[in-house]
Formats: C-alpha cells, sequence, structure tokens
C-alpha cells in the first residue's frame, strides 16, 4: 500500500494512522498471503468484539426502558455480516483489499470480505487510536442504522415507536385521545387521535380501542416523518 492509497483510505475513514502497518494488514486478504497469520483474520476476529462493544453500549443507553431480549434483538440486526458488507461497500472500501489473483475485485467483494474488511478496519483503529476512537469511527457509521433497526424490531408496533420517538424528541410521552365510538356494545369502533403536548395529529379508527391507538400512532409518525405512508395495495 503506497502513500497516495493510504491517504485516501484515511480520508474515507475520517481517522489518520500513527502506525500504518495496522491498516494495511486490515486490507490483506487471506488468498493473498501464504502466512494466514499476516493477513487479516485475526483483526476481523478481534473487531467483531469491539464492535459488538460499541453497539451494546450505545443501545443500552439509548433504550434504558428495554428489556434484555429487545436489546438482543436490535443489536443482532446490527452487528451482523450483513450490515458491516453494506456499510464496507457503501464506504468503497472493498476496492482496496489485496486478494489473490483468483479472485475478482467485483462479485467476490461482496459478502463476507465486505464484511471481514469493516470489521478488521475497526480492530486497526482501535488498536492504534484506543477505544475512542474506534468508538467515534464505529457510531458514524451505525448510529444511522439504530432508530431502523429499533423501528423493524416493533415492526407494527407504531405506540412503542411513537413513545420512543416523543420521549427523544418532545421531552413527554405521547397521550392518546378517545374522540369518538360508534355503533352497538357488540360491534363497536373507535376514533382515536395522538397528542403531544398541544399538538393533535389525525385521528384514525379501529374495532377495539388499542386498534386505534395503535393506527393513531401510525398516523402520527407518518406526520411527523418517521414512517413513510403506507402504500393502498391497488396502487
Amino acid at each position: 500500500m503506497d502513500k497516495a492509497t493510504l491517504r485516501e483510505i484515511e480520508q474515507i475513514l475520517g481517522y489518520h494512522f500513527a502506525n500504518p502497518a495496522y491498516i494495511k494488514k486490515a486490507f490483506t486478504h487471506s488468498s493473498y498471503t501464504e502466512d494466514r497469520l499476516t493477513c487479516n483474520e485475526r483483526l476481523e476476529f478481534f473487531g467483531d468484539s469491539v464492535l459488538a462493544l460499541v453497539i451494546c453500549r450505545r443501545i443500552f443507553e439509548r433504550f434504558p426502558e428495554y428489556f434484555e431480549g429487545d436489546l438482543t434483538k436490535i443489536k443482532s440486526m446490527l452487528v451482523s455480516r450483513k450490515i458491516c458488507a453494506r456499510i464496507s461497500n457503501a464506504l468503497n472500501l472493498t476496492k482496496y483489499v489485496n486478494v489473490g489473483k483468483g479472485m475478482s475485485h467485483t462479485r467476490a467483494m461482496s459478502g463476507s470480505i465486505s464484511a471481514g474488511v469493516l470489521e478488521a478496519i475497526i480492530a486497526a483503529i482501535y488498536l492504534d487510536g484506543g477505544f475512542k476512537a474506534a468508538n467515534v469511527f464505529i457510531l458514524k457509521q451505525f448510529d444511522p442504522l439504530i432508530e431502523k433497526a429499533n423501528a423493524a424490531h416493533h415492526h407494527e408496533n407504531f405506540k412503542s415507536v411513537m413513545q420512543q420517538h416523543s420521549q427523544q424528541n418532545f421531552g413527554v410521552t405521547p397521550v392518546y385521545e378517545l374522540l369518538d365510538e360508534k355503533g352497538p356494545d357488540h360491534d363497536k369502533c373507535f376514533e382515536t387521535a395522538v397528542v403531544i403536548g398541544e399538538r393533535h395529529f389525525p385521528s384514525a379508527w379501529g374495532v377495539t380501542k388499542k386498534e386505534a391507538e395503535q393506527s393513531a400512532a401510525l398516523a402520527a409518525l407518518v406526520e411527523l416523518g418517521v414512517l413513510k405512508p403506507e402504500k393502498d395495495p391497488a396502487d
């Protein structure tokens, strides 16, 4: 790796290496060297653990009301080969990986190689600059994905997503106001709206109060721009 390439990589990562040997090793695939101790596999192993620690700490602090099972599910969505590969490819890191002659820099660069190089980079930054440097790099890449993982975890539990968003952005818990109910006792439907402070959001109907509140939460999340409107299947 020449100095120009090293500078390009450092610019992409937003980090300057005091010891370039770490980052050079991070970009050395096992197919490129006869001695596997000189490739990036050990760095991958270490980087995976550093990544898990940073993400666990982040979601532990971000979601203080979540149980262990909830945190585990969100962590598993984020600390995965798929997500690491996606970030690696988005940063265009794989073009710098040294691989053996029999491997293509197009097709072979997907999947495990892309994910592995990101994990190796995390370890390289940690070894070169310590936990703080690795923490900054990881959160820069993963923070935007945490809310998406949280929303995916809740699936259609829109009330939970609404509560998280409201508490984080407005400092209050949303209120669900029952506006109307229609029909006989055995076949009622309910109209509910979300209220945050003095702001009232679009109302929604449901055949139960719980369903109406979920629909109202969805309507509020859409108006706030947190979620996109659901498309009509007929469209």
